[in-house]
């Protein structure tokens, strides 16, 4: 029977499926999350980086994985079929060959997003916590007003940090870009303010600017519903290792450098805010916090 002869080479493909089910599954226990055993929310800087991270790497193992058991499967067909025709078909035999090197640069494709997603990650990573070893300073024992929240989620985006104060709320948000090169070799590190762009030497960028001012709006209307009263916020926008220039810059955002960026926000007096306020203002954002824990607890992990 003529169908036997595509249907028997089906039996050389089961052990590749059996080795692709085994990746699968070992990529399911590649969880690094972890939690408090405390009733207490677990967030370090640039935690929700670390699961993007955490995810990345399993995108690159399952694909450097799979990657060479699919490209082959074809040809491990195509060699079943030898076994039961009579005929060799070398038209059939090219389109074998084509479609596993049409998987092959799929993949290759794949390793290179992936590899270049985990190198922007990581830098993103880095300075996250340079940010937040920064921001460390302004809780010691003698500063207890001073607090800071890691990875601040809102409905649809995470405020990187939010620093409260006894003069003021900071929204603090960090971005990571290489430094640019420019025609003598030397680095070029100054990067350019304008109210609504960031000028760095080779390009322009709007998004940060606007991802701060979001940031301050969405916590300024959150804090006033829990509050009761207009809460003053600020936003501060990070640039770990470029040289700010201000000259041109809008005052509602502080762009600085971030390596004193603690003695700069113990210096900024965002307006009137009372102890009852800022006790207030601490209190609804660790209620937040454990909430949102607990919602994340509740989830199966992937």
């Amino acid at each position: 029977m003529a169908w036997l002869e595509y249907l028997l080479p089906l039996i050389f493909l089961f052990p590749m499926a059996a080795m692709g089910s085994i990746v699968l599954a070992l990529r399911s226990l590649h969880d690094a999350r972890v939690h408090s055993p405390f009733n207490a929310p677990l967030h370090e800087p640039g935690q929700a980086l670390r699961y993007r991270l955490d995810q990345a790497f399993s995108s690159l193992f399952l694909n450097g994985a799979l990657g060479p058991i699919i490209s082959l499967a074809p040809l491990v067909y195509g060699m079943g079929r030898m076994l039961f025709v009579e005929r060799q078909d070398w038209v059939e035999w090219a389109l074998y060959g084509l479609l596993s090197t049409l998987l092959v640069l799929i993949y290759s494709l794949l390793l290179v997003r992936d590899y270049q997603r985990i190198r922007r990650l990581k830098l993103g990573l880095a300075c996250e916590l340079a940010v937040g070893q920064e921001l460390a300073r302004l809780v010691r024992p003698d500063a207890h007003p001073y607090y800071v929240f890691h990875d601040v989620p809102t409905d649809s985006f995470t405020i990187d940090h939010v620093v409260v104060t006894p003069h003021g709320i900071f929204v603090v948000e960090t971005r990571a870009r290489t430094l640019a090169i420019g025609t003598d070799g030397h680095e070029l590190n100054t990067v350019a303010v304008e109210r609504e762009r960031l000028r760095f030497p080779h390009w322009q960028e709007r998004r940060p600017l606007h991802k701060t001012r979001q940031g301050v709006c969405w916590l300024s209307h959150w804090l006033e519903r829990r509050c009761g009263v207009p809460v003053p916020v600020r936003g501060v926008l990070v640039l770990p290792g470029w040289k700010i220039d201000n000259s041109d810059a809008a005052t509602d955002i502080l762009v600085v450098s971030g390596d004193t960026l603690a003695k700069q926000l113990t210096e900024l007096n965002t307006g009137a805010l009372n102890d009852a306020i800022h006790d207030k203002v601490i209190n609804v954002l660790l209620e937040r916090a454990r909430l949102l824990e607990l919602k994340h607890l509740s989830q199966p992990s992937v």
